[in-house]
């Protein structure tokens, strides 16, 4: 229900709407009272009080987090001091995230991306000339809002460097235990490699290449890479029976103290520091909250695993950082753990599941048994995520977790201890090596997976009331224990009918109106044809395109000139003509005119002359500012747009700051 009140504030437009969600949510409340006696009384009560919480948090936060942002794009010559530096080798360069000197006239917090031979560590008094750019809207409908993340990360502005950076002040400050450990790995295992075994402790994923990274995904193991659930269990579960084992190897403290206690406060201690060291991300916090009050259940002869740490580990997320909510990192965290949990606590899989007297292969099939279900799973409940947020979805992730799990719980990560521990006595070689071959049998799998003929389904646009029935049949499936429960099949199966029977975009246009995706008989063509792998991978991404976008010059429905294209595209015996600029050179109005008149749309990231009146759409500067992105379906047709004419939400108006000269 806290859960409830942010998403409402998300999904709601104006500071009215949100003020009458939790006008609701306490008269739910006031109702729930009035029955006080009755388990349905308080649970409205407390229901009621939840919503209104969770939408006030969020609203308050929202403003309390209010920085200007930067107008308009803008070259500049800044000073200030560098907050975090985050090096990204698969990419050649370094994320700064800087504070401008007061005075400057630009936001309080701007990103840039600067060379990757940049040496400068947080503290540093740095000056640079960079080109900036307010943060920018989702792309397309459906695609990564950077500027709603921007604003709960209070940046105002991003860019890239244009000279080097030079340290005024503080370059000779040690870089952090964090850091250093990350440069000790990845020198120990270049490449990919090198970055999957430095995320597998350190959280720091920079130096796994965008290939390796596509492949883990597509084989459904990039949970793996996030610093989360199985790499905190794997620490503390360790630190417990260490430790555990070691005290109770005296007779006398066997005898006389706490073993199990004690044990549990030392986990504690390696959960919190190891979060710490880990970057302390959302889902790492998460992790270390459930494993405190595993502990705590454990210290206290409690059963630890239930639905209730679960509920307890999100409420604290969400009481702290509510805008997490609405990212993909929280959602798949907490599904993937429910259904973990409601899975094992199901009568039938308990008893199928426990434990008993038995050969070494039969408790050998039943451990692998418990591994194919959990994966199972698991896929299931994150496919829906998954495809809301990125569109593609892996469909062996269960069986390659299967082995993926268990290489890296019991063999990756010990090594990877293993080796650290020696290194200081300079025999930690042999054990990196040993690491290596593992992590490259690692990456092995992902790509054997990814590449295996239908291993990833794609979805191009998934409607949020889909997504929220599938969401909401989940939880209650997920929640009740009785027969009940099965009553949450029919809103999932509403939702994933909903979902199939959405027809993909048949043109994409982003906000800029530089770039757009036209539907034809063979897939998605690009109006230009050297746009850039991101605009390129988020068109696919929201077209639903598996393959190569074509050339849409290339088409035999489309004739295109240097700085004009017009495309017909057939739709239900009805032919949509589509008009786009492809240069940034003026065509003369008196050939402009009549092809505006001809065509239904008409697209150009510049301004058109008020003699340009195509018969539906003019979707150039001036409304695509309005709108954004915009994806059209000719079926119906519907018309999606990134901007809501009504959305009040703060990072929709901000306070700006003029770029200075």
């Amino acid at each position: 229900m806290l859960g409830l009140g942010i998403a409402g504030w998300f999904l709601l437009s104006r500071p009215a709407e949100w003020m009458a969600l939790i006008l609701v949510g306490l008269a739910l409340s006031a109702a729930g009272a009035m029955d006080w006696r009755g388990r349905g009384g308080r649970a409205a009560f407390w229901a009621g009080l939840a919503i209104a919480l969770g939408c006030a948090l969020i609203w308050v936060r929202a403003e309390r987090l209010a920085a200007p942002v930067l107008e308009r794009p803008a070259v500049v010559e800044m000073r200030g001091r560098v907050i975090a530096a985050d090096p990204l080798p698969a990419r050649d360069m370094v994320r700064l995230t800087i504070a401008p000197e007061k005075g400057s006239e630009l936001p309080p917090r701007v990103r840039v991306n600067a060379a990757e031979e940049t040496k400068v560590a947080p503290g540093a008094i740095v000056r640079l000339r960079a080109r900036l750019m307010p943060p920018a809207d989702a792309a397309v409908p459906g695609a990564y809002d950077f500027r709603r993340v921007a604003w709960f990360l209070q940046l105002g502005a991003t860019g890239r460097a244009l000279s080097p950076v030079e340290i005024i002040s503080g370059g000779d400050r040690a870089p952090g235990l964090r850091d250093r450990l990350t440069a000790h790995i990845q020198a120990q295992l270049p490449g990919s490699v090198g970055g999957v075994a430095s995320a597998l402790v350190t959280g720091d994923r920079g130096a796994i290449s965008e290939k390796d990274d596509e492949a883990l995904r597509r084989a459904g193991l990039t949970h793996l890479l996030s610093v989360s659930g199985l790499h905190v269990t794997a620490v503390v579960g360790a630190t417990f029976l260490v430790v555990l084992r070691l005290l109770a190897l005296s007779p006398w403290l066997a005898l006389r103290a706490p073993l199990r206690l004690i044990a549990a406060g030392v986990a504690a201690a390696a959960a919190v520091g190891y979060t710490l060291l880990a970057g302390a991300e959302v889902p790492t916090i998460r992790s270390c909250v459930a494993a405190l009050l595993v502990l705590l259940a454990l210290a206290l002869g409690r059963e630890a695993i239930t639905m209730r740490l679960v509920a307890a580990g999100a409420a604290i997320v969400l009481l702290v950082w509510p805008e997490s909510l609405a990212g993909p990192s929280f959602q798949l965290s907490f599904a993937a753990v429910a259904s973990i949990v409601a899975l094992h606590e199901h009568a039938r899989v308990k008893a199928l599941l426990a434990r008993r007297e038995e050969g070494l292969a039969a408790k050998t099939g039943r451990v692998l048994l418990s591994l194919l279900l959990t994966g199972v799973a698991v896929e299931i409940a994150l496919m829906p995520i998954v495809l809301f947020h990125f569109h593609k979805a892996g469909l062996y992730g269960a069986a390659a977790n299967i082995v993926a799990i268990p290489l890296t719980t019991f063999v990756i990560m010990p090594l990877e201890a293993l080796a650290l521990l020696l290194d200081p006595v300079g025999l930690g070689a042999p054990v990196w090596w040993l690491a290596g071959l593992a992590l490259q049998a690692l990456l092995a799998l992902a790509h054997a997976v990814a590449a295996a003929p239908g291993s990833v389904t794609a979805i191009p646009h998934v409607p949020d009331g889909a997504f929220a029935l599938v969401i909401a049949g989940g939880l209650w499936l997920l929640l009740w224990h009785s027969r009940l429960r099965l009553a949450g099949l029919a809103p999932i199966a509403a939702g994933l009918i909903w979902i199939a029977a959405t027809p993909p975009p048949d043109l994409l246009v982003t906000g800029d109106g530089r770039h757009a995706a036209i539907r034809t008989g063979d897939g998605l063509a690009l109006l230009r044809a050297r746009a850039g792998d991101y605009v390129r991978d988020t068109l696919a991404e929201n077209g639903g395109a598996e393959d190569e976008l074509a050339d849409l010059a290339a088409m035999p429905n489309a004739r295109c000139s240097a700085d004009l294209c017009v495309a017909d595209i057939a739709r239900d015996g009805r032919t949509w003509r589509i008009l786009a600029t492809r240069s940034s050179y003026f065509v003369d109005i008196a050939d402009m005119a009549p092809l505006c008149t001809s065509a239904d749309i008409a697209i150009s990231d510049r301004r058109l002359p008020g003699s340009c009146t195509p018969r539906w759409l003019k979707l150039d500067r001036a409304g695509l500012e309005r709108t954004g992105g915009v994806a059209i379906t000719f079926d119906d047709p519907v018309v999606r747009t990134v901007r809501k004419p009504d959305a009040e939400h703060p990072w929709r108006n901000p306070e700006t700051v003029m770029p200075p000269r």
